[in-house]
């Protein structure tokens, strides 16, 4: 077991604009190797009362980044008078992992609401470029779903439809991504403020060959040995 490897969330973050606002989303597993050091982490971290970022690569480096540019924006909001927009928040990010790329493994998903611009997604991955988008997807479990959303996403979606094709995105990743997993955690941000929502792993849909949830091994084991397969002749 790689125990002595640095924490990585081998991840699977999605941010769907809608309208209205927009809807992140992501898995939950925390990566050592391959030992699962966290199976319930929150990926999903609040910047602003109306921003959010979504994180993926290095755990420490993610929430250091997150960290720092929580800071910043309080103090961007004192010097103001009101709440920074979503857009000041993305570059914060963006000028952190850009001034330090060849020492950060992150890449994040900034979305939020503001009374600007209203709903917006911004992808800053490796390497610190910022991209303005009506949906973004990173980490692992991301490589299974681009052409996924180039089929599903459309625009003009409600809130409800977003959030379903999120949370629709993040299982089919957890089903082929050895890296994501654990239970779904949204976050819908509009003009009426934040709603988080949590999904347990043993509610989401089944994909293509994946098996049932089962509370032990010994579970799986126990009905492999009460119905054994017949020996061919």
């Amino acid at each position: 077991m790689e125990f002595d490897s640095p924490h990585s969330m081998g991840t699977t973050i999605v941010g769907v604009s809608y309208n209205g606002g927009v809807v992140l989303g992501a898995d939950s597993r925390t990566s050592t190797g391959v030992y699962v050091a966290n199976r319930a982490s929150d990926k999903i971290t609040q910047l602003t009362d109306n921003v959010y970022v979504c994180r993926s690569g290095s755990a420490a480096d993610s929430q250091i980044v997150s960290d720092y540019v929580r800071h910043f924006l309080h103090q961007h909001t004192i010097q103001l008078g009101q709440p920074a927009t979503v857009k000041v928040a993305a570059n914060l990010v963006r000028l952190l992992a850009y001034n330090n790329k060849d020492m950060l493994q992150t890449g994040m998903i900034v979305g939020g609401w503001d009374k600007y611009e209203g709903g917006k997604i911004y992808g800053i991955p490796l390497g610190g470029t910022i991209i303005e988008q009506p949906f973004s997807i990173g980490g692992s479990g991301s490589s299974y779903l681009y052409g996924f959303f180039d089929q599903a996403w459309k625009e003009g979606m409600s809130k409800d439809e977003a959030e379903e094709l999120v949370k629709k995105a993040v299982s089919l990743a957890i089903a082929r991504d050895g890296a994501s997993g654990g239970v779904i955690r949204t976050v819908i941000i509009n003009e009426d403020g934040v709603t988080r929502n949590f999904y347990p792993g043993d509610q989401l849909p089944l994909w293509h060959e994946e098996m049932e949830p089962h509370n032990s091994l010994l579970d799986i084991w126990g009905a492999a040995a009460a119905s054994p397969v017949p020996m061919a002749e």
